[in-house]
């Protein structure tokens, strides 16, 4: 498949850096989703983050939070956001989850047997690199430059461009089906019971402070106590994130018996070295400008000062970044390293 490239030389990849604030809190005024909430103050926080984190001003990269945006230059706006945290679970933060299992019990008297699901409260303080954060405006979506494909593999090549400063297993969370109005029915069920609090009060405070959930969560809940609507989200994808579960399993992805606490949302694992995407992600020795340029490949490149990153579409030819005369301009070439990767088959 190729991509449609005029259309394309409109959009880039950006770092996000806070002189984005307002287009950003735009697209989360129109969404106000999990990934991207409906507060100035939390978007300020996670653009300082990132800005930070792109010029390697944080110097533990374990404590890093990259933000990427697709920015739509013709009606300059954000078209949609990605993220890469450098680790889930450290001694201020920890890695929190539900480890699904299964107790089985049985009564010789009775000749009953019984296998029930019980959901175990991990804490771990060495997690994973996660990727998440993908949001795409809906007026960006299902076109035919696959944009939402574009913002997603981006967090690959930036792994694999900066590797030495990444954990050695990826972590995908992602969504199970929620209501229309963002209803949770497991946190229903179980944390707003053991908290007080809403699934959205929960999902917020818990970006700055875990210690809530440590302190009155229980150690283990017995699922099968719970109702069938809470029961029958636990480890499933919601309609919003299959395409993002298929690219996940072609890469190499697999479900690890984990599940978010608060919605019981399914977290995808993989090795980072047996990544496709990662594996597949190589360096090109230079660009050269061809207007008939196929947009089959996604290239980046960082630098020292703003932007810090950029990545383009273009085709590989010749072991060069072979770009449109639009794009090229935009990608600003002065001879440090490009890294690219394929994208020409991105799949449904």
């Amino acid at each position: 498949m190729r991509y449609d490239q005029p259309m394309l030389d409109d959009f880039e990849i950006r770092a996000a850096t806070r002189e984005h604030h307002e287009s950003l809190c735009e697209l989360a005024r129109h969404l106000n989703s999990v990934n991207l909430p409906n507060d100035p103050e939390a978007i300020e926080a996670l653009l300082t983050a990132s800005e930070r984190s792109f010029a390697r001003d944080i110097a533990d990269p374990r404590k890093r939070e990259y933000v990427f945006i697709l920015w739509d230059r013709v009606a300059q706006r954000v078209a949609g956001t990605s993220m890469v945290i450098g680790q889930l679970g450290r001694r201020d933060a920890p890695y929190i989850y539900f480890d699904v299992r299964e107790e089985e019990k049985y009564s010789a008297t009775l000749d009953r047997h019984f296998v029930h699901r019980i959901l175990a409260t991990i804490y771990s303080y060495d997690g994973p690199t996660e990727i998440g954060g993908l949001v795409v405006h809906p007026d960006y979506r299902r076109r035919t430059e696959r944009l939402g494909t574009l913002i997603s593999y981006v967090r690959f090549l930036f792994i694999a461009m900066r590797r030495a400063d990444f954990q050695d297993e990826l972590l995908a969370e992602l969504l199970p089906p929620l209501e229309p109005d963002g209803t949770s029915h497991l946190w229903d069920a179980v944390g707003k019971r053991f908290t007080g609090l809403t699934y959205r009060e929960a999902d917020h405070l818990s970006k700055r402070n875990k210690e809530f959930i440590k302190g009155l969560f229980p150690d283990a809940v017995h699922a099968t106590l719970l109702s069938e609507q809470a029961q029958d989200v636990i480890g499933k994808v919601g309609p919003q994130t299959v395409g993002v579960q298929k690219m996940l399993s072609r890469a190499g992805f697999r479900y690890a018996e984990r599940v978010d606490p608060f919605d019981g949302g399914p977290h995808f694992i993989a090795p980072t070295d047996e990544v496709t995407l990662i594996r597949g992600a190589n360096s090109v020795s230079g660009v050269q400008i061809d207007p008939s340029a196929a947009s089959t490949t996604l290239f980046a490149r960082e630098s020292a000062g703003a932007p810090h990153f950029v990545a383009v579409v273009g085709e590989l030819r010749d072991e060069k970044a072979t770009l449109s005369p639009a794009s090229a301009g935009r990608f600003s070439w002065s001879g440090e390293p490009i890294s690219a990767l394929r994208i020409g088959d991105p799949g449904p």
